[in-house]
């Protein structure tokens, strides 16, 4: 019985800790004819996000942040996991680096 009851509660710990390093559901982002969508990401601060980045365009894009310290290229037709760090509150602009002048974005923390 001491056996048993070692073992459920190990599992038990087994089974919370993984649960608090289980990744965040991914925040979905289209990004087509060159723009983001939303252009404006929401998220909690001091907790770690990850965006899904859905490239509907035919040609790869980089989804580009200095500020979030963050590269990441997405094949044209493909989706892509962008992984960022807990951040404090602020706005973090990022944007797609071949195509600068149209594909803009900020992660607004709060």
């Amino acid at each position: 019985m001491n056996k048993l009851l070692a073992s459920l509660s190990s599992l038990a710990i087994l089974s919370m800790a993984s649960a608090a390093h289980a990744e965040p559901a991914p925040i979905k982002v289209l990004l087509k004819d060159h723009r983001f969508s939303p252009g404006e990401i929401l998220a909690p601060a001091n907790t770690p996000v990850v965006i899904a980045l859905t490239n509907a365009d035919p040609t790869p894009e980089e989804f580009d942040s200095p500020a979030l310290k963050v590269e990441k290229v997405v094949p044209g037709g493909q989706t892509g996991l962008v992984r960022i760090r807990p951040l404090a509150p602020g706005r973090y602009p990022f944007s797609g680096e071949y195509n600068a002048k149209t594909a803009q974005g900020v992660v607004v923390v709060k």
